[in-house]
């Protein structure tokens, strides 16, 4: 077999490949095997069929044909070897020449990985939020952990802001009461903005059994992005009442003895918060400073796939889970379908960009994933996507996903070496030392879009 490769352009390739012959012969023999098993000449037995009768009954083109198709899969990737390429996606196959008993010719194109030239990012510098937490912070914190321990009483009296109140509701579109509109006996705490906009004013003031009616937009369901007009009912107005900031509140809310204790625990977890928010934000910066730095050629092919795969998850996955379609999700975002698809594609070539970038810092710095480094990713991958880790390794394994896995945590590796080669200061001038989050594989993957459910992910720049 011989094989060129033309360079159409730094990301696409067409191979062009001559196959004598003789090398056709184990799929010509396997082609006459096959048809022996799938038809029936009267006078011979089943299997048994000499191959010029075949050829004279049903044709030696169909012979050549099954030949073929069963022999170009394993051409084209020793033609792919032999050309020492990095193939993305499916290549486009043309058979240009089939001259029975001499020879097979025929081109492939394809997209491959471009060549990345990776320069001196040392004196990558940028800036990040301090880690400094604040009093009023700390107060925040033990106020919201004294509001999960609050009480609640019923009152004979108009309901106000911070009161719980029980409330059905009723949503009507175009006068029509929807079949997803109706609940009853919801908890609401007034004030909270936790629910529809317009019913905290509708529902203060009034007592158990008032009614009242408030137009809004309907944030979800069958819909999501529609005005309608809403009827709430008072079950019942309720006090709530939040324990003392003393020694017995931190004795009930925590394992700690005395307030202050429990204050210093949540000074403690804020810090922790601060310092994995500030590694955050400083893989996110290090990743767009180094990502301007390195020029990466796009293969049109797997950008338009990438895009269209994005969509179809976030309509057919996310926005399906929500009852929403794609129209009511850009209603609700203020965006024109031509702003969403420039930002999906804006987001798509990013993530390919990032994919290409890391992996060749990966590769040039040989970083190899340890079993373990694997195992804690795929805890990590199976908590957000709220399934067990058996669960989520079965999909893994069943959907070949492995190899993504592992190009995950390559990149995440990728990623902190480059942040410890680069210079990091917070807001007062001081230089951070950054430690290996667990959050810069995950920073990969947002900025890659990988995050995703193992039966959907499909390999493609990480391949």
């Amino acid at each position: 077999m011989k094989s060129a490769v033309e360079t159409l352009n730094p990301t696409r390739v067409r191979l062009t490949v001559e196959v004598p012959f003789e090398e056709l012969k184990p799929s010509l023999d396997a082609a006459y095997k096959k048809i022996n098993q799938q038809v029936t000449v009267p006078g011979f037995r089943k299997g048994k069929i000499p191959a010029r009768v075949i050829d004279q009954r049903f044709g030696r083109g169909a012979v050549l044909e099954e030949a073929v198709n069963d022999a170009l899969p394993k051409l084209y990737q020793s033609a792919v070897q032999e050309g020492e390429l990095n193939p993305l996606g499916q290549p486009e196959v043309d058979i240009t020449e089939l001259k029975d008993n001499e020879t097979l010719t025929f081109t492939a194109e394809v997209d491959v990985r471009p060549e990345i030239e990776i320069p001196d990012y040392s004196g990558i510098e940028v800036t990040v939020d301090a880690t400094e937490v604040s009093e009023e912070e700390v107060d925040k914190a033990v106020e919201q952990l004294r509001e999960r321990f609050a009480t609640t009483t019923v009152v004979e009296r108009a309901a106000a802001e911070g009161d719980v109140v029980k409330i059905d509701l009723e949503a009507r579109v175009d006068g029509e009461v929807l079949a997803d509109g109706v609940a009853e006996g919801v908890d609401y705490t007034i004030g909270s903005g936790r629910m529809l906009e317009g019913i905290d004013e509708a529902v203060t003031g009034l007592e158990a059994g008032g009614t009242a009616t408030f137009t809004t937009e309907l944030k979800g369901g069958s819909a999501a992005g529609r005005e309608a007009e809403v009827t709430v009912t008072v079950q019942s107005v309720s006090a709530r009442e939040l324990p003392e900031p003393d020694d017995d509140f931190a004795q009930l809310a925590s394992e700690f003895d005395t307030f202050g204790e429990l204050r210093d625990d949540s000074r403690r977890r804020l810090l922790e918060q601060k310092k994995y928010e500030q590694a955050t934000e400083a893989q996110e910066k290090v990743l767009d400073a180094l990502l301007e730095l390195v020029e990466v050629p796009m293969p049109q092919k797997l950008l338009e796939d990438e895009v269209e795969t994005r969509k179809h998850n976030l309509v057919n996955h996310q926005l399906g889970q929500l009852g929403m379609d794609l129209d009511g999700y850009l209603q609700m975002q203020d965006k024109t379908a031509e702003e969403f698809d420039a930002e999906l594609k804006e987001q798509a070539e990013k993530g390919i960009r990032t994919q290409f970038v890391l992996d060749e810092i990966a590769k040039r710095e040989k970083l190899n994933v340890s079993q373990e480094e694997l195992t804690e990713h795929l805890m990590r991958r199976a908590q957000s996507s709220g399934m067990s880790p058996d669960q989520f390794a079965k999909a893994v394994v069943e959907g070949g996903q492995v190899p993504m896995l592992v190009g995950e945590v390559s990149r995440g590796k990728a990623l902190a070496t480059v942040v410890e080669s680069v210079t990091v200061t917070d807001t007062n001038g001081e230089r951070v030392d950054l430690e290996d989050e667990e959050s810069a594989g995950e920073t990969v993957q947002a900025q890659s879009g990988d995050e995703q459910a193992p039966a959907e992910g499909e390999q493609k720049a990480g391949s």
